[in-house]
């Protein structure tokens, strides 16, 4: 209040009626809420330990799904003439159905090792994506026209990927107290949403759901 109602020359400026008071009020909650005079970190939340356990994770996937496609593409042969020794029978629940699986054939052969190249490159791809998606901080500018998001990285704190964009680009379309475990926040241009974790800090609640957390459409 004393910041924005002080006038030039360090002098407080009085309205001289009760109407100018009730006109000066929403403006001066809008100097010191929504406009900072300098830089505030609205969330901030380090999940690099956890990070890094989800990044050896997905490299350990990778090498195992890997090495059994190598082994599926280079083990699994068929014999032709000895269909009889490579084959299996299946039998279902009590007899009622039956097939015939020729495990050294080409199409099983390829078939499997497509599979599990497949799941192979999906394990890391998502682990890279949830890693990109979950935000680390919530910096609101001075002024209040900026916002930047952080996201988490397993390299350590400041590592991730840093998104500056303006205010009115921001928005989340759930309130914070509705959000059973993580926050989303929409970003204008990026097609998913970046999660806050309710586990995280929100250093300002309310300047927080006066601008970031407000929903707005975009």
């Amino acid at each position: 209040m004393v910041a924005c109602a002080a006038g030039h020359g360090g002098r407080m400026l009085f309205p001289q009626s009760r109407r100018g008071v009730a006109h000066s009020l929403p403006a001066a909650r809008l100097c010191t809420s929504a406009q900072p005079s300098r830089d505030v970190v609205l969330f901030e939340h380090d999940r690099t330990g956890f990070f890094r356990l989800l990044a050896v994770f997905c490299c350990g996937q990778f090498l195992f799904w890997t090495s059994l496609g190598h082994f599926a593409y280079t083990g699994l042969r068929d014999t032709g003439k000895e269909k009889a020794e490579t084959s299996t029978t299946t039998t279902g629940l009590a007899g009622m159905w039956s097939f015939e699986m020729n495990l050294g054939s080409n199409a099983w052969r390829y078939g499997f090792t497509l599979g599990c190249l497949a799941i192979g490159a999906c394990m890391p791809g998502l682990g890279v994506l949830f890693c990109s998606r979950s935000v680390s901080q919530v910096v609101l500018h001075q002024g209040g026209r900026m916002v930047t998001v952080s996201t988490q990285s397993p390299l350590g704190p400041g590592r991730g990927r840093r998104i500056t964009v303006p205010l009115s680009q921001v928005a989340c379309h759930a309130h914070r107290h509705e959000s059973p475990s993580f926050i989303p926040l929409r970003v204008k241009g990026h097609k998913f949403y970046f999660l806050l974790d309710k586990d995280g800090t929100v250093n300002n609640a309310k300047l927080f759901d006066n601008t970031v957390g407000a929903y707005r459409p975009i």
